[in-house]
């Protein structure tokens, strides 16, 4: 059968150019399932330290940073987004690198990040692994 038949056949019986509607709909919920499922475990990736950075705020742990401060969101990146459950202190006054907050100013901190530990209040200013704060604190990783 020529193509030009063909073609006429399926103008008589209405099926050229139809598109197959249910087909697409299975394909569109396919993908969409695929990139939800994808978020889902990056996003619970994201969160796997909220549990740790809990611990160190229940243990009296304070990390002093700025928002300036480029090795404060290095240690910041650390933590991903947990940090939002870390036990930070923000000392720079937004849109000012030269002021500092009082509650910095009353605690002596100048260099950031600082990290205090409890009990004896040591004062360590650097970036900190998450191994090394799980060391110092008894804060468990997953």
């Amino acid at each position: 059968m020529s193509q030009e038949r063909r073609e006429r056949q399926q103008e008589k019986s209405g099926t050229a150019g139809s598109v197959n509607w249910g087909r697409r709909a299975i394909y569109t919920v396919l993908i969409v399932a695929a990139f939800g499922f994808a978020y889902y475990l990056g996003d619970r990736t994201q969160h796997k330290y909220d549990g740790f950075a809990r611990c160190l705020t229940d243990r009296g742990v304070k990390m002093y940073g700025a928002w300036w401060c480029p090795h404060c969101t290095e240690q910041k990146e650390k933590f991903a987004k947990a940090f939002q459950y870390a036990p930070y202190v923000e000392c720079g006054v937004k849109g000012d690198t030269h002021k500092e907050t009082q509650v910095c100013k009353d605690a002596n901190v100048h260099m950031f990040p600082t990290w205090q530990f409890p009990p004896t209040g040591e004062r360590v200013e650097r970036v900190f692994t998450l191994e090394e704060l799980s060391d110092r604190t008894g804060c468990a990783l997953p």
